[in-house]
């Protein structure tokens, strides 16, 4: 520092030299006086009391005196740097590219003891000062780490989801009980809610307040048919209430089909009550089916052909035709917001209830009417019951059901991704059941935890860095339609519309052991085949994809998503690329101990060949897999080829409907190019994307998010924007339910509505091949 001030004082009196006198001032203080002067030769120099000359250095001095001064002043200023950077420098610097050193911030992070927080003062200390075990791993320099392979991520996932894992998590999650709203549904949430916290997970609760139907318990529902009057003890929610007596119809699964066979074997359906076995569709479905058909109530069991349990089990469910809370349609249900009395279109008109397989053998002993015959496939399995139509004996159904508004909590725990935290996938599985609920929601909820706890594991301490998010929910009221689910929905459309990527259901995972399902939106099926690949099969051999037969396994394997799967509004409502899986038992589509009080562990092990943790820790590996996929790399795994197969068939069936009412005369002014050129244009646009992804580099990560916007885009754009979500909220074209999707288009006799139908599917289609171009000025309309 000698050095430098010395340098300094020669450079300045290089030209000039300085006079500093010290003069007493009359305060008593001494204030310095400079004067300047050109004059070298000034004899004024040597005086007493003046100050010291200084003489301009030699000119040959005077570079080595200006690289000092740079010298100088570099040394300033790395010294400074280094001192400001280990002082400010936050903890967990390693990081797995740029992408992560620019998403670091958004990550929840402690500051390790003895460590100043950013923004904060170090303290004085010199760093030669600090002794060696003072200083943290935190502070010390560490080299950035390589983005892991995929293989070794998923290797790691594997490594982490192990059977004796859940088989701890498991027996914690079984519960006697857990009704909607409930105390022990309150406990759940609330212990998630701690676990996620313990992770470091930024957990917070959604809090709704839904109208739910439960039964009075002053007034129990009855059924009375002759001297016969039952009680049942299970219930349907959302049930229209009142007291109705009709002629009894034995009406098979409620499908259309079965009341078209009725009306052939002149069975009068006004003003009936039918009686109709569980399976094939939902109750809801059952239920509006009976309504179009003039019957003014519905009772329904489950036969032992399909339900092979004790003869005497309630059956519990709902029949909303749709989701979430029904006197909330659209809009959430919050306790603040005060929305005009409402109810969702998909309210039954009509009474219906549940009765156990034993009422049900004892009225159809006595039902009367014509016999089916073998062929019509009426005919159920209770051994020496002939299986009559009916038609002929009265009933009289009273349904005593009362809306309880009840307080409800879905809890979130996200994991923040390191380069788009904005853009997340969400796994999701519901808490709540109708008695135990083992397989319902026990596993669901025990796959969602393990799965949080492995991936933060995972980030934490294995070098993993997700590119994006995954969001993490637990949801409430799951049991009467998605309510929890759906009303997060409703209340946050707007912000999360674009930035789920893709929505993972665990309900329902494990169902038994030797056979594979799922149901998804045609994005997913690529992802949903590489993950079969990838997957071991639980069996003990092969993967899951030699499971389920390797030579076609869509055929196989694929189903499509019913209105009572929890992930449909995810995809049909709000346009969210959705995926629901099964590992089930061969040759059986569904869990027969759904909706009763015999969904309990003893059962899953009896379908599991009392491999349950096994199979739980397999489908905790599919579903993660699945995730990290979604968010590891730099092009979303979402296929819009597969999408193009599905509208061109979709579009075809149209095609042919109009033609063949064309050529009858009596649909006229109506061509079926206008909707084929919008199917033309979804393709170009489809093709586009797919060679865009060929001529891109994928490690170009700017490159890649444009793409990426382009196909969310996709499922998103085909929910129809001409139908209200109040009165139709599956809009979703291909997938939804309603008059606008193309296949009702194909279907509907009414020549009126399918030229309108036909014209806004059109605009419809043509609109996300528009969007899905990316700029406009590339947008192929040609309609």
């Amino acid at each position: 520092m000698d050095q430098i001030r010395s340098t300094f004082n020669s450079m300045i009196k290089s030209e000039r030299y300085s006079r500093f006198t010290l003069q007493p001032a009359e305060d008593g203080e001494r204030h310095a006086e400079v004067k300047l002067s050109d004059d070298a030769t000034e004899a004024e120099d040597g005086q007493a009391g003046g100050s010291p000359s200084f003489r301009p250095a030699p000119p040959h001095q005077r570079r080595r005196t200006l690289y000092f001064l740079i010298l100088g002043t570099l040394l300033i200023f790395i010294t400074g740097y280094l001192v400001g950077f280990i002082s400010h420098r936050k903890p967990h610097a390693e990081t797995a590219s740029c992408d992560t050193q620019l998403a670091t911030e958004n990550l929840t992070r402690k500051t390790p003891t003895g460590v100043a927080p950013t923004g904060v003062a170090p303290t004085a200390v010199a760093p030669t000062a600090v002794a060696p075990t003072a200083v943290t791993p935190a502070v010390v320099p560490v080299a950035p780490a390589a983005q892991m392979d995929w293989a070794d991520v998923a290797e790691l996932l594997t490594q982490k989801l192990t059977s004796q894992a859940f088989d701890t998590t498991l027996s914690e999650f079984d519960k006697l009980k857990r009704s909607a709203g409930s105390e022990e549904d309150m406990s759940q949430g609330n212990r998630i809610f701690s676990d996620f916290k313990k992770l470091e997970m930024d957990p917070w609760t959604d809090i709704h307040y839904v109208q739910l139907q439960k039964p009075d318990s002053t007034r129990p529902n009855r059924v009375t048919f002759g001297s016969n009057v039952f009680e049942p003890a299970g219930y349907l929610a959302y049930s229209a209430t009142g007291n109705v007596q009709g002629k009894l119809v034995y009406g098979n699964y409620g499908l259309q089909k079965d009341f078209d066979f009725l009306q052939k074997q002149n069975i009068v359906l006004k003003g009936s009550v039918v009686l109709l076995r569980a399976g094939n569709i939902s109750f809801a479905e059952q239920v509006d089916n009976a309504a179009k058909n003039g019957a003014s109530a519905v009772l329904i069991y489950p036969d032992i052909q399909d339900f092979n349990y004790v003869a005497d089990t309630a059956l519990y469910g709902h029949v909303h035709l749709g989701s979430g809370d029904p006197y909330t349609p659209g809009f959430p249900s919050f306790n603040h917001t005060l929305f005009p009395p409402t109810q969702s279109s998909g309210l039954p008109k009509i009474p219906a209830q549940t009765i156990t397989a034993s009422m049900a053998s004892t009225i159809l002993q006595r039902i009367g009417g014509p016999v089916a015959d073998a062929g019509s496939g009426f005919k159920g399995g209770f051994d020496g019951l002939t299986y009559k139509l009916g038609g002929s004996e009265n009933i009289t159904v009273e349904v005593n059901n009362v809306l309880v508004n009840t307080e409800i909590h879905n809890v979130f725990g996200v994991i923040k991704g390191f380069t788009d935290p904005d853009r997340y996938v969400v796994l999701g599985a519901q808490r709540d059941a109708w008695g135990r609920g083992y397989a319902r929601a026990a596993v669901g909820t025990s796959v969602l935890l393990e799965l949080a706890k492995a991936i933060h594991e995972m980030v934490e301490n294995d070098g993993f860095r997700p590119r994006r998010s995954l969001v993490f929910a637990s949801w409430s009221a799951g049991e009467y339609g998605s309510v929890g689910a759906t009303e997060w929905l409703e209340g946050y459309m707007s912000s999360i519309d674009k930035s789920v990527l893709t929505y993972i259901n665990l309900d329902g995972v494990v169902m038994g052991r030797g056979s594979f399902i799922a149901s998804a939106s045609p994005l997913l099926y690529s992802l949903l085949e590489s993950t079969m690949k990838q997957v071991k099969s639980p069996l003990g051999s092969g993967s899951v994809y030699d499971l389920v037969g390797n030579t076609a396994w869509q055929a196989n394997a694929l189903r499509p998503m019913s209105a009572d799967d929890s992930a449909y509004p995810f995809l049909a409502s709000s346009g969210i690329p959705s995926v629901s899986f099964h590992f089930i038992s061969p040759n059986t589509e569904t869990y027969m101990y759904y909706g009763t009080n015999l969904d309990n562990l003893d059962h899953l092990n009896y379908q599991t060949s009392h491999r349950t943790g096994e199979m739980v820790a397999s489908a905790a590996q599919f579903a993660g897999r699945m995730a990290l996929r979604l968010v590891h790399d730099y092009l979303l795994r979402l296929d819009v080829s597969q999408y193009s197969k599905v509208v061109t068939m979709a579009v075809r069936r149209v095609d042919i409907r109009i033609n063949q009412l064309r050529m009858s005369g009596r649909l006229k002014e109506v061509s079926p190019s206008w909707l084929s050129d919008a199917r033309g244009s979804f393709k170009r646009a489809a093709d586009g994307i797919s060679n865009a992804i060929q001529n891109t580099d994928l490690n170009d990560k700017e490159a890649c998010r444009i793409l990426n916007d382009r196909i969310m885009r996709v499922e998103h754009t085909l929910l129809s924007p001409y139908v209200s979500p109040i009165e139709t909220p599956f809009r979703h074209i291909l997938l939804g339910r309603g008059s606008h999707t193309l296949a009702s288009i194909a279907e509907t006799d009414d020549m009126k509505q399918l030229h309108t139908e036909l014209a806004l599917a059109t605009w419809s289609l043509q609109g996300c091949a528009n969007a899905m171009m990316g700029d406009i000025w590339d947008i192929d309309n040609i309609i």
